[in-house]
């Protein structure tokens, strides 16, 4: 089995009364871990009962609010119970039905899992404000992979590790970078087979998804969408242009960002201004949640090999990285770009502290600092800058800054001896 790091989040939660709802892509493991957790409480002395809307078995007692709690308080009676519900974005009204449960404090704590279309689709956030806790389950992780390849033999050594073994984590990389993290793919180890299932995947999300739940009329230029987005990862994205490309409006090029977005296909990044008002007008840069699925829609799954290929993957992976690491903190991701073409990958924000991230696909044998970062450093004086690259480890001095160069794995696994203000700020949200 996969061990997933958002299990300990939730195992936390269990004691609260708020609906813990996990969201997240298909086929991410949501039912996996919601069946962890069923075994988990169990083997504590706890009873439970798991219903989901993708059995035909289950869904009488989904009828009415009144036939769940009937089935709730059969199973229960007035004791404290576990109800685990499956795939809940297939019932109508998903949020008024659970809040409606919810508001007669039953003595039943409800674990909810659901698809990133109901959240598009119900409006769930606001029926449940006050009475939910979101968590997001993302296709495995690389710290969560890299744990996974090694048996976890290292889960508690995992800096010392990568450390050591920089050689087979690189190679644990490119294979991430290949195939990406649906649960499933990883278990498999035949190529042939690792297609079928990705094929299934993406072939599910356009069917249940984007046609069935969200009535997707134009599948067609929503797939081209998809694809088109695949080879510009990381790049520029001009609305006008690529609306004409695929042949809809902007309008509604806008509306399949979105569904793109709420469905945890794509993350959509703003350039980093100071003033807001510009941020929000300029041209964003798209990154795909999962390497893997971005490869198939481009036909290369399996086949990345080229450093040109590559090196936008890599960039997507550290964004990735950094998007987790700084989740659950007020901490906002962006990019850099001037009129005369300087730039830099990822700048984070915290109130008026910066922290720009340079991402270099390459084994740097010797520190060389950029044109463009040294532009941003020198108009934006910040205390600490980044460069991500495959394995070199140092630090420059530009003007007031620190300039850290940094092997990708530092940010899948801290060094535990590094107490930079800087580095526990923007990593972790803490102070």
């Amino acid at each position: 089995m996969i061990k997933r790091t958002l299990f300990e989040a939730l195992t936390k939660h269990l004691s609260q009364p708020e609906i813990s709802l996990i969201v997240g892509p298909r086929q991410a493991g949501k039912t996996t871990l919601m069946l962890h957790l069923k075994e988990y409480l169990e083997s504590k002395g706890y009873s439970t009962l798991f219903l989901s809307l993708d059995f035909e078995s289950d869904l009488p007692n989904f009828a009415s609010q009144q036939a769940l709690i009937q089935k709730l308080i059969l199973e229960f009676g007035d004791s404290k119970g576990y109800v685990f519900i499956d795939e809940i974005q297939r019932k109508e009204n998903a949020g008024l039905f659970l809040k409606g449960i919810y508001d007669q404090r039953l003595p039943y704590k409800f674990i909810v899992s659901g698809s990133g279309s109901l959240e598009l689709k119900e409006k769930i956030h606001e029926s449940l404000i006050g009475r939910k806790r979101l968590f997001e389950l993302t296709t495995v992780t690389l710290e969560e992979f890299i744990n996974f390849k090694t048996s976890y033999r290292y889960a508690d050594r995992l800096y010392e590790y990568c450390q050591a073994e920089k050689t087979k984590v690189q190679e644990i990389l490119y294979e991430y970078l290949n195939f990406g993290g649906y649960p499933r793919l990883i278990m498999e180890k035949r190529l042939d087979e690792k297609i079928r299932i990705i094929d299934e995947i993406y072939r599910s999300y356009l069917e249940k998804d984007v046609t069935s739940l969200l009535k997707v009329e134009k599948l067609d230029a929503f797939r081209m969408l998809v694809r088109i987005l695949a080879d510009q990862t990381g790049k520029l994205v001009n609305f006008t242009e690529l609306s004409s490309t695929i042949g809809i409006s902007t309008k509604t090029l806008k509306k399949y960002f979105e569904y793109l977005e709420k469905t945890f296909i794509i993350q959509i990044v703003t350039p980093f201004y100071q003033n807001i008002r510009k941020e929000l007008s300029k041209s964003p840069v798209v990154y795909f949640m999962d390497m893997g699925l971005r490869n198939y829609a481009l036909g290369m799954f399996g086949h990345v090999s080229a450093p040109s290929q590559s090196g936008f993957l890599f960039q997507n992976l550290i964004f990735n990285i950094l998007k987790e690491k700084t989740r659950f903190s007020p901490i906002t991701i962006h990019f850099w770009r001037t009129k005369d073409r300087a730039e830099v990958d990822f700048v984070l924000t915290a109130g008026k502290a910066v922290l720009p991230v340079e991402v270099k696909f390459s084994n740097m044998k010797t520190p060389a600092i950029t044109r463009s970062l040294r532009n941003f450093i020198k108009k934006y004086r910040p205390e600490e800058a980044w460069i991500v690259n495959l394995g070199l480890k140092t630090e420059l001095q530009v003007e007031s800054t620190r300039v850290k160069f940094l092997p990708f794995h530092e940010l899948v696994a801290q060094d535990p001896t590094e107490q930079n203000y800087v580095s526990t700020k923007f990593m972790y949200g803490t102070s």
